[in-house]
């Protein structure tokens, strides 16, 4: 799939109203912190659930392309972007 097939269906799921900056961090931090969950039970000696891992990796992508859209940016460009500072920070630390 790529990315403008993602967006998509995202926006199937969630109709075409956009988030706010704001609803878009609330969001984010729930997933955030169902990780940060993740990670502290595994360290208390849990097994890992690599299932809701990998659920909530998926969705980190799935939801920020469609927030990339809600606020007017293109989602492929957010991503060049990241590519682009992760070379360069790469680069500073060689």
């Amino acid at each position: 799939m790529d990315i403008n097939e993602l967006l998509k269906e995202a926006r199937s799921i969630w109709g075409n109203d956009k988030l706010s900056l704001d609803e878009i961090l609330i969001r984010q931090g729930v997933t955030i912190g169902d990780l940060h969950r993740l990670a502290r039970d595994h360290d208390e000696g849990q097994p890992l659930n690599e299932a809701e891992l990998k659920k909530e990796l998926g969705n980190v992508i799935f939801s920020t392309i469609r927030w990339c859209d809600d606020l007017g940016y293109s989602p492929e460009e957010c991503i060049e972007l990241a590519k682009q500072a992760q070379v360069k920070y790469r680069q500073a630390r060689s």
